[in-house]
């Protein structure tokens, strides 16, 4: 009795953390001297960080190319991008920079500009930079930084809690069972929140909405509008 209880206050306590509301901010500054109306092509070729598996790169990628069909850009689409990078065998050079494998992945795919995410925090606190970089000469076009978060820390540790609370009821004895259980069904619990979950997805779009706020358009300014269908949500 007291553990069904318990479960049902750790539920509710997780709903009124999801409805927080999340925080997010950007900014992004640009070459002044480059035609960004030019670029034919450009590809989402990299996502660094500790997103922990490849669909959440995935999905922050596709996040970006959003905003970059937004901007009037053609985007090679992510899976495209990464089957033609297996195609040609690429592989990361332990002595080159993000910047130079992302340049050289461009190459590759035959686009003339590519884009890299690099993920710094992405715990309750979401950090990361998005940077265009020509292929030609490896010249960063556009670079833009962004902050936020989740609110999401007492969610994790109810989480586990509650992970913990049903490998009690599975463990065997009163002692040792009740333990090993106990410590199985916390990582369980604490292990599922590392997921891209939906709130933190949210923020993730809405910092990366913020980060390219700022990026040149390859609209001309007068047909901008009728482009992107109406203004944008703040």
């Amino acid at each position: 009795m007291f553990f069904r209880r318990y479960i049902r206050k750790s539920c509710v306590l997780s709903a009124i953390l999801i409805t927080e509301i999340i925080f997010a901010a950007g900014k992004s500054t640009a070459r002044t001297d480059y035609d960004f109306t030019k670029i034919s092509k450009i590809a989402v070729v990299d996502v660094l960080g500790p997103l922990g598996n490849e669909g959440a790169q995935n999905q922050v990628a596709d996040m970006v190319v959003m905003e970059l069909l937004q901007k009037g850009f053609a985007p090679v689409e992510r899976a495209q991008v990464q089957n033609l990078l297996k195609e040609q065998k690429f592989q990361r050079d332990s002595n080159a920079t993000p910047k130079e494998d992302a340049v050289k992945a461009g190459r590759l795919l035959n686009v003339p500009t590519v884009v890299i995410v690099n993920v710094s925090e992405f715990t309750e606190d979401i950090s990361m930079t998005i940077k265009m970089l020509d292929v030609e000469d490896g010249s960063v076009l556009w670079v833009g930084s962004g902050q936020g978060s989740t609110e999401k820390t007492l969610g994790t540790i109810l989480d586990a809690a509650a992970g913990a609370g049903a490998g009690v009821m599975a463990g065997g004895d009163k002692n040792s069972g009740k333990v090993v259980g106990g410590v199985i069904g916390g990582v369980i619990g604490g292990a599922a929140v590392n997921m891209l979950a939906p709130q933190k997805a949210q923020a993730a779009q809405k910092i990366i909405a913020k980060i390219c706020k700022g990026m040149p358009s390859k609209v001309p300014a007068a047909k901008k509008k009728n482009y992107s269908g109406g203004s944008r949500e703040k």
